[in-house]
C-alpha cells in the first residue's frame, strides 16, 4: 500500500565525507557550507528591531483572572525588546557589571528572564541561569551555595522573590543586588527599564567579541557539584547558523513560530531554542505547560490557539499530545496547519507514538510529517549532530553540521564519539583539571557516548546512539552488558508500553530492566483510559503484553550478556532534578539505578512479587 507523501522539506542533498586513519578511528564532516553567523549574540536582536519592527519576538501567558481557565497572552516585539535591553543594559553597566561580574538568574522562563539576559550580554556580563530546583527543592541549597561561590555574581534576577525567601536568606548577599518584578527586592525590574541609555551602551556594544563569554551553564551535577560550562559569542554565534544551508528556504518564506517550554537554565533550551528563534527572527511563544499529569492542559490550549511551523518536544510530551491529536480534531487541523517538521530530543521516540501520530496527520491534512532530531551537549552548544531528510526510523543521532568534525574512536568493541568545531566549549569555570579531562590530544572534545552507522557500507544514512561508553557493566560471571545497546533493544521490544528503561544486574547474575511505562500505550493496553499509574503498572493484561514483547526479544538474543530475566514498571518519571537525565536528554544509568536502589532491590527479590515480571 502506497503511504501518502511526506509534507515537503526542501533539505540540500545529504553528504558526509570520512577521513579513515590507521589507527581504526574515523573523522566525519559536512562538505555543505556555514551559514553567516553574527558578530555578537545582539546583532541578531538589533537586525530584526530595524527590519521587523513590530513583530512579536517573545510571548507568554499572564496569571488567569478570577474568571479564566488560561491567562491572556502578554508580547513584546522586536522594537520593544530592543528598547529594553538597552535600558537594562545601561543600568548594569552603572551597576558595574561585566566579564568578571556576571547576572545569575534564578526563575524559570519569561518575557522578562529573556530580556535580563540579553541586557547582561549587551552590558558584557555574562548571564547565568541556574535551575530553578537548587532553590525550591533543596533543602540545604548546596548547590546553590556552590554556583553563588564560583560564580560570585553582581546582580540576581528573580520573577518573584516570595517563593525564593528561604533559598535567598541561605545566600551572603553583601554587594549584590536582588532584581524582582514581584516580591521584596532591592531594584525593581520596572525600575531597571525606566534607565535612560547612554553613549556606554553603545561603547559596550562595539566591544562585544567572539570570544567574549556569553554565558555559563550549568552541567546536571549528576556525579558532585556542577561544573560551568564557558560559552561564548562565538560558540552561540556559529551553533545558530550550522544547520542554515541544510534546508533551501524560499524567499518568501515566514519566520519560524514556536510553543515551547524546555528550561533555559539547560542548553537545549537556553540556546538551540530561544537564541536561534532570535537569530532566525521568528516568534517564540514560551509553554507554562508541562508533560506531566494535571500540567499538559495548558500545553494543549496553547496548541489550539498557536500553530506553531515546527514543533519540538520529549518523548513523553508526545505520549501525552497524541492521545489528545486523536480525540480532539480542531486541535489537530490548528496543529498540522502549518507546521513543517516535527523534533524530539532525549530517549528516542517509541514506534507506536510516531505511527499513532503519522495516522492522525494523515487524516486530518492528509500528509505524513518528517521527524527530525539533535545530538549535543551542554559543551557543544548544543547541537553538532542533527538529521535532515526524510526517514521513518526514530533514534537517529544524524551526520555532523556543517562546521563540525566527529571523531569516532574504537573503545572496546564500540566507537565513542569525539567533536571539534567553533561551538565547542574552551573548558570549565575555574576548573583546570576537569577541562584538561575533557579534550583529547588533538582537541576533539569527548562526550562519553558511543555511536555506530545505521549501515556501515552507507554512512550517509546516518549514525545511532550506542550508549554510554562509561555505563557497560560485568554480571557477576563475569560477562560484559552493553547497557546503552540493551536499553535501546528492550524499548522496541516492549509492544510500546515502555518509554525507556534502566539496566540492571551489576554484579548479578542475570540481567533485569526497570522500565519506564509508556502512559498512555498502558492505558490502551488495559482498556482503562483513566486508570492511575500505580495501578496501571501492575495490571495484568499489561504485564502480560509486556512479558509476551520481552520474551520475544529473549529468543532473539538468548546469550546471557542480552537475555532478560525479570521487568518492572516504575510509577516515577526520570527527574531533571535529582540528576537521572543528562545535559543531552538521555537517561543516566547509574544516577537512576543508585536513586532507586530500593527498586533494583525489589527487582531481584525472592520469590518475585505480582508486579514483577518474570521471564
Amino acid at each position: 500500500m502506497d503511504m501518502p507523501a511526506f509534507r515537503h522539506v526542501n533539505y540540500v542533498e545529504r553528504r558526509v565525507d570520512i577521513d579513515r586513519r590507521a589507527d581504526g578511528s574515523m573523522v566525519l564532516r559536512n562538505p555543505h557550507p556555514i551559514g553567516d553567523p553574527a558578530s555578537n549574540m545582539i546583532e541578531p536582536l538589533r537586525k530584526w528591531a530595524g527590519e521587523r519592527p513590530d513583530r512579536i519576538w517573545l510571548g507568554k501567558r499572564k496569571p488567569p483572572e478570577q474568571d479564566q481557565a488560561f491567562g491572556d497572552w502578554e508580547t513584546v516585539t522586536y522594537a520593544q525588546a530592543n528598547a529594553r535591553v538597552n535600558a537594562l543594559a545601561e543600568a548594569m553597566l552603572q551597576k558595574g557589571m561585566d566579564q568578571q561580574n556576571p547576572l545569575v538568574i534564578l526563575s524559570g522562563n519569561s518575557i522578562e528572564h529573556a530580556l535580563m539576559t540579553y541586557g547582561a550580554i549587551l552590558a558584557g556580563a555574562p548571564a547565568v541561569p541556574v535551575s530553578p530546583s537548587y532553590s525550591l527543592m533543596s533543602s540545604d541549597h548546596e548547590k546553590l551555595k556552590y554556583v553563588f561561590d564560583l560564580i560570585q555574581p553582581r546582580m540576581v534576577f528573580v520573577q518573584d522573590t516570595r517563593p525564593f525567601e528561604k533559598a535567598l536568606a541561605a545566600l551572603d548577599l553583601t554587594g549584590i543586588t536582588v532584581v524582582a518584578c514581584e516580591g521584596p527586592c532591592d531594584v525593581t525590574y520596572t525600575d531597571l527599564l525606566e534607565t535612560v541609555p547612554t553613549h556606554a551602551v553603545e561603547e559596550s556594544y562595539k566591544n562585544l567579541n567572539w570570544d567574549m563569554v556569553s554565558k555559563y551553564l550549568f552541567t546536571s551535577g549528576s556525579t558532585g557539584m556542577p561544573k560551568a560550562v564557558i560559552t561564548t559569542h562565538r560558540m552561540q554565534c556559529v551553533n545558530s547558523v550550522m544547520g542554515e544551508n541544510l534546508i533551501i528556504k524560499d524567499e518568501n518564506e515566514e519566520p519560524p513560530v514556536l510553543l515551547n517550554w524546555l528550561p533555559w537554565n539547560h542548553c537545549f533550551g537556553g540556546n538551540a531554542v530561544l537564541n536561534n528563534l532570535l537569530t532566525s527572527g521568528g516568534t517564540l511563544y514560551i509553554d507554562g505547560g508541562r508533560p506531566v499529569p494535571g500540567g499538559f492542559e495548558e500545553t494543549l490550549q496553547n496548541l489550539r490557539e498557536i500553530a506553531p511551523t515546527t514543533y519540538s518536544n520529549v518523548p513523553a510530551a508526545y505520549g501525552m499530545l497524541v492521545p489528545a491529536l486523536e480525540q480532539d480534531e480542531v486541535l489537530a487541523r490548528n496543529f498540522f496547519s502549518r507546521v513543517k517538521f516535527l523534533a524530539y530530543g532525549g530517549a528516542a521516540l517509541a514506534q507506536d507514538l510516531y505511527d499513532r501520530l503519522q495516522t492522525v496527520a494523515v487524516q486530518t491534512v492528509g500528509e505524513r510529517f518528517i521527524f527530525s532530531s539533535g545530538y549535543g551537549a551542554t559543551e557543544t552548544a548544543p547541537t553538532i549532530m542533527n538529521v535532515h531528510w526524510a526517514t521513518e526510523r526514530m533514534g537517529l543521532l544524524g551526520l555532523p553540521l556543517p562546521g563540525i568534525e566527529i571523531k569516532l574512536v574504537p573503545t572496546g568493541d564500540k566507537l565513542e564519539v569525539r567533536v571539534k568545531g567553533d561551538c565547542i566549549t574552551p573548558g570549565y569555570y575555574k576548573n583546570e583539571t576537569k577541562t584538561l579531562e575533557a579534550f583529547d590530544e588533538e582537541g576533539f572534545y569527548k562526550l562519553g557516548d558511543a555511536a555506530k552507522f545505521v549501515n556501515p557500507d552507507d554512512p550517509s544514512e546516518g549514525l545511532v546512539f550506542d550508549g554510554r561508553v562509561v555505563e557497560d557493566f560485568k554480571l557477576s560471571t563475569g560477562t560484559w552488558v552493553s547497557a546503552g545497546r540493551l536499553r535501546v533493544q528492550a524499548v522496541e521490544s516492549g509492544k510500546g508500553l515502555l518509554q525507556d528503561v534502566l539496566v540492571a544486574g551489576l554484579d548479578r547474575e542475570y540481567i533485569g530492566i526497570l522500565g519506564f511505562p509508556n502512559v498512555p500505550a498502558c492505558r490502551k493496553c488495559a482498556g482503562e483510559a483513566e486508570l492511575p499509574v500505580e495501578e496501571l503498572v501492575r495490571h495484568p493484561k499489561v504485564l502480560e503484553t509486556l512479558a509476551e514483547g520481552l520474551r520475544a526479544h529473549n529468543q532473539k538474543n538468548p546469550a546471557s550478556s542480552t537475555r532478560l530475566k525479570r521487568a518492572l514498571l516504575m510509577v516515577e518519571p526520570p527527574s531533571v532534578d535529582k540528576g537521572e537525565l543528562t545535559d543531552k536528554g538521555y537517561i543516566n544509568q547509574s544516577t537512576a539505578l543508585s536513586r532507586r536502589a530500593d527498586l533494583v532491590e525489589k527487582l531481584y527479590a525472592e520469590p518475585a512479587g505480582n508486579d514483577v515480571v518474570v521471564l
